[in-house]
């Protein structure tokens, strides 16, 4: 039988050397990888959308965060996901802040919404919840397009940064979305062997019984919204360079859900399941937009599509099949893809029996 026998064997980052070579490997492949991309363009895959679903697991796993590990619902990360945005723009291009001063700062501001955002979480739970946090999503991005200090409705161009006296490409851009992301992985998975990790899951799995047992409520509630919004605010950041513009108009409700179901699809209170939903909703999303081109389908679905809908109806029918993956996965695996895994390593650990 496997006893810890002190803290330190519940926060240390390599269990075992198996882990350690496994990491190591990971490592050697996160390195390599956008080389790789590029001269293959694996599966479709460019260096671009490859930077876009890294910063999507940041804030799959900062929902989680929030939605799997304390229970609470929130439909408005696209607002703090347009603070972190525009207040890394901001320091960047008005203050002249490096990116790696500017991008925690903004950050730190997404947190301070987000813990302003967590006091209504005192009263309200479930679907009130929701729209309240929906509704502050909405009044984002209204504020800041009537704000000329952010653009208003033109939105704002994020300045080129330079690596060595040259302009950063995607490529660059990837090593520092991949370190942060590394780094905000670990940290969100050495939270929850943390007093504040395990005062989270308490409050999810009961908040009565958490209260009874001397969890402050209030403090722990509002703070997993300002941590889960932080996580959200540092990808809204680099989601502005690695765009190049960003209008407050794209930081739409649909992306508070898109979010919301990367979070549900992966599968809720799993960090790996919050990582596998990003990559794959933000995979399909980008290669369901050009449908018509997937060879022999493709051109059946514009057929299709001239005959019995509008002219613009081969855009829908990407967000039908987007919608319909969703519901399959839902449907027969409730656990998202994390609990896909788990039934796999079952079936592997059993066999033959």
């Amino acid at each position: 039988m496997d006893i810890k026998r002190s803290y330190y064997e519940d926060i240390e980052l390599f269990k075992s050397k198996t882990v350690l070579i496994w990491s190591v490997i990971l490592f050697a492949v996160l390195l390599i990888l956008p080389w790789f991309i590029a001269k293959t363009h694996f599966l479709g895959i460019s260096v671009y959308l490859l930077n876009l679903i890294i910063i999507h697991c940041i804030v799959a796993i900062g929902l989680n965060i929030l939605v799997g590990y304390t229970g609470q619902i929130s439909l408005g990360h696209a607002g703090f996901f347009a603070i972190g945005a525009f207040t890394t723009v901001m320091f960047v291009s008005k203050m002249g802040l490096p990116l790696f001063v500017a991008l925690p700062l903004g950050a730190f501001i997404s947190a301070g919404a987000g813990f302003i955002l967590g006091l209504p979480s005192l009263r309200l739970e479930g679907p009130y919840l929701a729209i309240a946090t929906m509704g502050f999503g909405m009044a984002v991005t209204t504020i800041i397009k009537h704000m000329e200090f952010f653009g208003g409705r033109m939105g704002l161009q994020a300045p080129k940064l330079y690596f060595f006296g040259t302009p950063m490409k995607d490529i660059h851009f990837y090593y520092v979305i991949c370190a942060v992301g590394v780094v905000l992985t670990i940290a969100a998975i050495k939270l929850f062997k943390t007093k504040v990790g395990r005062a989270f899951i308490a409050i999810r799995d009961s908040d009565v019984a958490a209260e009874t047992m001397g969890v402050n409520l209030n403090y722990y509630k509002t703070l997993s919204f300002a941590v889960s919004a932080f996580y959200t605010g540092v990808a809204g950041g680099l989601y502005a360079f690695i765009l190049g513009f960003i209008n407050p108009e794209g930081f739409h409700i649909i992306m508070s859900i898109t979010f919301l179901a990367m979070v549900v699809i992966g599968g809720v209170g799993s960090i790996l399941g919050s990582i596998a939903g990003a990559i794959l909703m933000t995979y399909l999303d980008v290669k369901l937009q050009a449908i018509q081109d997937i060879p022999g389908i493709g051109a059946l679905l514009v057929s299709f599509t001239e005959q019995y809908m509008s002219m613009g109806g081969i855009s829908n029918v990407a967000i039908i099949v987007y919608g319909l993956i969703m519901v399959l996965i839902i449907l027969f695996e409730p656990l998202g893809i994390f609990g896909l895994w788990i039934r796999t390593k079952k079936y592997w650990k059993t066999y033959p029996f």
